[in-house]
């Protein structure tokens, strides 16, 4: 527990009326100490550390401006709102966060009544606001509503969908881009450089507010002023883009100084229309290691805040992400034609060597799931063979793009899912729970789970060299340490793998499971086929066990709706074979955060689970199976 009397201000305030009450001149130092409290909190437990110290006095001002809970404040890629979290009642639970049975890591509409909408994807604030205003104005509401968007989130397309909706029909809100630069990775894109020009005109900034306060708007230089804004104003400054898409703009300030943003806040708050406030602000402020490398200290683990991160050694068995890493490496170099992209996780998702060895066939396309999907598509249509990485929960953003876009037309794109499965720490909104089910039921889509790394890098090699749509999902995390070729070979599409010949029972494993289902099958002396292939199934190795077994047991990290295991339901069911079938797999139910083995126990995919699960279905057969072992 953080020794609060070091904290005189901060200990003070248990919500954000607290807050309220604090003269204008005090609010410095809150701010001061509620950074320092962050960096002592996120380095004893870890977590999302440098977009939050990014808004510590945003957040402050936010929230002594507005009338939170009744004003409604909308955050966006919600690894920002830990200062938020800290001020709403939230302070002495803070360092519980990302930990089983503690603080969600985002925004959580169940966890407080100051988080007005569930975060965990981004871009998604301004649309989730802009609904709110318009259903508070229809009932006569005079509540308002504020969006704080950043880190990276404006570079999404949904952001200006719904300031496209909102500047139409003119609600009471106020969007807050929080302007730092960067998300994961710095931001990319045409976007980004005219933002950045607004970093070199503050100047013409302020002595344009000051003129539109002096001069009447009325009077014939009020109007000429006007027109010469308009013009003026475009050559320095991104605010024509915003006023023309009907948002009042106000800014850029200094995100850092309160002064500042509670004057700005304070003039906008009451302001009829939209408004769009522009803050510049540094991720990673008043921490100077975390300021100097940003993108290491985006998420980190406990750290001594004296000394900073520590680098670690390397782990003793590489990552997923790095077996595609490398492969994406190897294959780029025996073939020309491969192009790499990824929605702004170069980091995340293993593409930082690959940028660098093979800067003009990288392609980071910013916070645009949907974006690049497509084009994807469209280098295929050219006879190029781009490989697509992006997280499971990610690519749900992109499902029609995928349907519509690459499966409709049978196109050669290559998915890379990272993350599929159980997570863990950052909680549902990150699992990678649903990418089988909704892949599986799309035409022409061959779909891959590796059972260990290098089964992955054979996998990789056999989707890229298929001849259209092919998604290989992995898990996050180090594999079972198995031997890894280097040759880049591939597998036999829709063939499996028998693992062991036993009785009774034949378990069918879809990817990371068969670590476990290999122990339970020696135990109940069950057949163990390793499946690989989600679509196409391997359709003669299940009837062939249909004829010799007395049952099975599908076993999969994905959702047991619609997953592998309903696949191999489907097929014996074509096959007119009525056999009794346990599907083991993730619940109909959204996953708490917590450890990838707290969830996988909350989930009964851990080993003891399992084997209760099998017993508890078919006693007979397990019990048979362990006394003919014995």
């Amino acid at each position: 527990m953080t020794d609060l009397t070091r904290f005189p201000h901060l200990a003070q305030i248990d919500a954000p009326a607290d807050l309220r009450r604090v003269p204008d001149e005090e609010l410095p130092a809150v701010a001061d100490e509620l950074r320092e409290f962050l960096i002592e909190s996120v380095a004893s437990s870890g977590g999302h550390f440098g977009a939050g110290l990014g808004v510590v006095e945003l957040t402050v001002a936010l929230h002594h401006v507005f009338e939170t809970p009744r004003d409604r404040l909308v955050w966006d890629v919600g690894h920002q709102c830990y200062p938020h979290k800290i001020l709403t009642g939230r302070r002495d639970r803070i360092t519980s966060i990302k930990k089983k049975d503690g603080l969600a890591p985002f925004p959580r509409r169940e966890e407080s009544e100051y988080d007005t909408f569930g975060v965990g994807h981004s871009s998604t604030s301004i649309s989730a606001a802009l609904g709110m205003a318009i259903a508070a104005q229809r009932k006569g509401d005079n509540r308002k509503v504020v969006a704080v968007i950043g880190d990276g989130a404006m570079t999404a397309g949904m952001a200006f969908e719904a300031l496209n909706h909102g500047g139409d029909v003119e609600p009471n809100m106020l969007v807050v881009f929080n302007d730092n630069g960067m998300s994961i990775s710095e931001n990319v894109g045409a976007l980004t450089k005219m933002m950045a020009r607004a970093m070199s005109s503050r100047t013409l900034n302020v002595w344009r507010e000051r003129a539109k306060r002096a001069i009447p708007k009325q009077s014939f230089f009020g109007r000429f002023f006007k027109r010469w804004e308009e013009h003026a104003k475009g050559m320095f400054v991104p605010s024509t883009l915003f006023e023309e898409l009907g948002f009042h703009y106000t800014g850029p300030i200094d995100g850092h100084n309160i002064p500042q943003l509670l004057a700005a806040l304070r003039m906008v708050k009451d302001l009829p229309g939209p408004q769009l406030l522009h803050v510049i602000t540094t991720k990673g402020k008043g921490y100077a290691p975390a300021e100097q490398a940003q993108i290491e200290y985006h998420a980190v683990g406990p750290f001594d805040p004296q000394a900073g991160l520590v680098k670690k050694n390397a782990p003793s068995k590489p990552t997923y992400t790095d077996i595609f890493s490398d492969w994406l490496c190897d294959m780029a170099a025996a073939d020309t034609r491969l192009f790499g992209i990824t929605p702004a996780m170069r980091e995340g998702s293993g593409l930082v060597r690959f940028s660098k060895e093979y800067p003009t066939r990288y392609f980071d396309v910013a916070i645009a799931e949907q974006h690049a999907v497509t084009l994807a598509a469209g280098m295929a249509c050219e006879d190029a063979k781009p490989v697509v990485a992006i997280y499971s929960t990610f690519l749900q953003r992109a499902y029609d793009q995928a349907i519509h876009d690459v499966a409709l037309q049978n196109l050669d794109v290559t998915f890379a899912i990272d993350r599929a499965g159980v997570v863990g720490p950052d909680g549902a909104t990150h699992a990678g729970s649903f990418d089988l089910s909704f892949l599986r039921c799309l035409p022409n889509m061959v779909i891959m789970a590796p059972a260990d790394e290098n089964e992955c890098r054979m996998m990789l090699s056999t989707g890229f060299h298929y001849a259209g749509p092919a998604a290989i999902r992995y898990p996050r995390g180090t594999g079972t340490g198995a031997a890894i070729h280097k040759a880049l070979d591939t597998l036999p599409i829709g063939k499996a793998e028998m693992r062991r010949r036993g009785h009774g029972l034949a378990i069918l494993s879809f990817g990371a499971m068969l670590a476990p289902a290999t122990e339970i099958a020696a135990e109940m002396d069950a057949t163990l086929v390793n499946m690989r292939f989600v679509k196409p199934l391997d359709e003669t190795m299940i009837v062939n066990l249909a004829k010799t077994h007395d049952a099975f047991v599908t076993l999969e990290d994905n959702a047991i709706a619609g997953g592998a295991g309903s696949g191999v339901a489907e097929c014996l069911a074509a096959h007119g074979i009525v056999k009794p079938i346990l599907h083991l797999g993730l619940p109909d139910s959204y996953l708490e955060h917590g450890s990838r083995e707290e969830v996988l126990t909350m989930a009964g995919l851990d080993l003891p689970s399992i084997r209760t699960a099998i017993r508890a279905r078919f006693p007979q057969l397990a019990d048979r199976s362990s006394a003919a072992l014995g």
